[in-house]
C-alpha cells in the first residue's frame, strides 16, 4: 500500500512513480505475449493495433513525425496474461487508493512501442480530454515499463501539478525539442510553472498518473526498445456521458448517467472481496 507522504505527493504533483511489480519473468513472459499480438498471431485480438503516424487521436495519442509509435488498445481482450496483469493485486490496490475508491474497472488500456533508432515522440497532452463520455476526470492510470524507460529511449516527462489547471488539451502545444508549451498561458492559474520533467521507469516498476496530468515523450533515437502497458483505471464512481462520435461508445451498454460497467469494463478490484480471474 502507498504511504500517507506518497498519496501527498500524486496529490500535489499528478503522478508518483511506484515500486518494481513485475518479476524478470513476469516481464519476459509479457513482451513474448506481445510479440504475437502485434505480429497479429494471438487467437483474440485487441481494439486496436496501429502505428500512432496514421493520425488518428481517438484513444488520447498521436506523433507528429513519420516514425514509428506502436499503440496497441484493450490487450487484455487479446491476452489472459496481460488481463492479468490489470488485476495486479498490489497496482489495482495502489491505484483504488489514488482514487479514494473500493471499486476498479478498467477504461481500457495501451501499450506503447518505441523501437530502436526510429521510435518516435509523442506529442504533449492529458488522457481525459480524449475521453469526454466518462465523468468526473478522476482516472488513474498505472504505467509500467516492460524495459528500462530512460530519457536516452524515449521515456516520458510530466509536467507537475497540471493535473490542477482543468482541461488545457486545445491550448497544449509540442515544440521542436518536443517539449510542452501553453498557447494561451494567461488562461492557466496565475504562477504555475510548466516545465517538464524526465519520469524514468525501470523495467518492471509502476508509475502512476493523473487523467490530467500534462505528460508527453521524445523519440527513441537509441539501440534499446522501450515497450510499456498502462492501463487506465476507473473508480467505482464514474459515469457514462455519450457524446454520440466516441469509438469506445460501440462497447458501452449502460444508459447516459449510469455508472459505466459491463464485460468490456470488467471490475479489477473490490475493496475485501476477491476478483474472479
Amino acid at each position: 500500500m502507498l504511504t500517507n507522504e506518497q498519496l501527498n505527493e500524486f496529490e500535489k504533483l499528478g503522478y508518483i512513480k511506484g515500486d518494481v511489480v513485475l518479476s524478470d519473468t513476469e516481464v519476459d513472459e509479457l513482451r513474448e505475449e506481445l510479440d504475437l499480438v502485434m505480429s497479429g498471431k494471438s487467437v483474440k485480438k485487441p481494439v486496436l493495433n496501429r502505428n500512432l503516424v496514421d493520425g488518428e487521436v481517438d484513444y488520447g495519442m498521436s506523433i507528429s513525425q513519420k516514425e514509428t509509435v506502436v499503440q496497441i488498445v484493450n490487450i487484455w481482450m487479446a491476452s489472459d496474461l496481460f488481463y492479468q496483469h490489470a488485476c495486479n493485486q498490489k497496482i489495482c490496490e495502489e491505484v483504488a487508493q489514488l482514487c479514494s475508491t473500493d471499486t476498479l474497472r478498467i477504461w481500457h488500456d495501451q501499450v506503447q512501442y518505441k523501437p530502436p533508432v526510429t521510435g518516435g515522440p509523442t506529442v504533449w497532452h492529458q488522457d481525459h480530454p480524449a475521453w469526454p463520455i466518462i465523468q468526473p476526470a478522476s482516472l488513474v492510470s498505472a504505467w509500467v515499463a516492460l524495459d528500462d524507460a530512460i530519457i536516452e529511449n524515449g521515456c516520458m516527462w510530466m509536467v507537475p501539478g497540471s493535473h490542477k489547471w482543468g482541461d488545457q488539451q486545445k491550448y497544449l502545444g509540442t515544440d521542436s525539442n518536443f517539449m510542452p508549451y501553453h498557447k494561451q498561458p494567461d488562461l492557466l492559474p496565475e504562477g504555475v510553472n510548466t516545465k517538464a520533467v524526465p519520469f524514468e521507469i525501470k523495467k518492471g516498476q509502476v508509475g502512476y498518473h493523473h487523467c490530467l496530468t500534462w505528460h508527453g515523450g521524445t523519440n527513441n533515437r537509441s539501440d534499446r526498445k522501450r515497450r510499456a502497458i498502462a492501463v487506465h483505471y476507473m473508480p467505482g464512481h464514474t459515469r457514462y456521458e455519450p457524446t454520440g462520435s466516441h469509438p469506445m461508445e460501440a462497447h458501452v451498454n449502460v444508459k447516459a448517467g449510469e455508472i459505466l460497467k459491463g464485460n468490456d469494463f470488467p471490475v479489477v478490484y473490490k475493496k475485501n472481496s476477491a476478483v474472479m480471474l
